[in-house]
């Protein structure tokens, strides 16, 4: 069945796919919907071997400006614990490959908790940031209070979350938010080179660092460091292990085949 609310187009360079938000009226507001069609799509895109990167993007306007309100407004406390939503992001956070966002215009509440599940981030000159739940009587709920705290650190958090600011792509970069701000026209187009340079590496090498990488928030740094030899070790397992080191030697470029 054709996803209403997602566009997905593969092969936008070499082994990377691209997901578009698309309910361009509500400026990308995730309903239910939205959220189960975009799970679906990075499932399947996770298990394509011919994929080794996703960007996901909004458009010029917007990453997505937040959650959609009117499908929340009415609920009780016991409507949205049984509808179970966040289910949707733990299946988010699980998937293997690298996920890159590019964002431009706004990136706020789940919108910006959706762009902190993702890997890298390129934004706009345009985009904005922000956690304005708090406007609404309530607070950030997919992450929004944990991730960003972690990315940009307790005062700037607490600033962003208990007043609602925005921030900009200027303030997001210096904070570490984000990887890197380029103009409003440049924004996709970077991404998808950043995710291609990305691809361009070893498949099972990038699955495994990225597992590595993320295990830096669950755990001690001593079981960290034990986690990230593990993998190490693993991936002298692999034919890609050694192809790149062969190549290396062999001054040439490796042709990794995620085995």
């Amino acid at each position: 069945m054709q996803p209403e609310f997602i566009i997905i187009h593969q092969q936008v360079a070499p082994f990377v796919a691209h997901i578009q938000l698309n309910r361009p009226k509500e400026l990308n507001a995730l309903n239910l919907q939205l959220m189960g069609e975009l799970r679906d799509a990075l499932k399947l895109l996770d298990a394509d071997d011919t994929v080794r990167v996703i960007v996901l993007s909004g458009n010029e306007k917007a990453f997505a400006a937040g959650a959609d309100i009117k499908q929340m407004a009415g609920k009780s406390a016991m409507d949205m614990y049984n509808t179970d939503q966040f289910s949707t992001w733990d299946a988010i956070k699980k998937i293997k490959k690298p996920i890159i966002a590019a964002v431009s215009g706004f990136a706020l509440g789940g919108g910006c908790e959706l762009m902190m599940l993702c890997d890298m981030i390129v934004a706009s000159e345009t985009a904005r940031f922000g956690q304005p739940e708090i406007k609404l009587g309530v607070m950030p709920g997919a992450g929004g209070t944990q991730r960003l705290t972690r990315a940009v650190g307790k005062a700037l958090a607490m600033e962003m979350v208990l007043t609602g600011r925005f921030i900009t792509a200027a303030e997001a970069l210096q904070a570490g938010l984000i990887n890197r701000v380029v103009p409003e026209e440049l924004f996709l187009q970077e991404a998808i080179k950043l995710a291609a340079t990305t691809a361009a590496m070893s498949p099972i090498a990038l699955k495994m660092a990225k597992e590595a990488v993320l295990k830096t928030f669950d755990t001690s740094l001593e079981e960290g460091l034990h986690f990230e030899r593990k993998n190490f070790y693993l991936l002298f397992a692999s034919e890609d292990q050694k192809e790149g080191m062969q190549a290396f030697i062999d001054k040439r470029a490796p042709e990794f085949k995620g085995k």
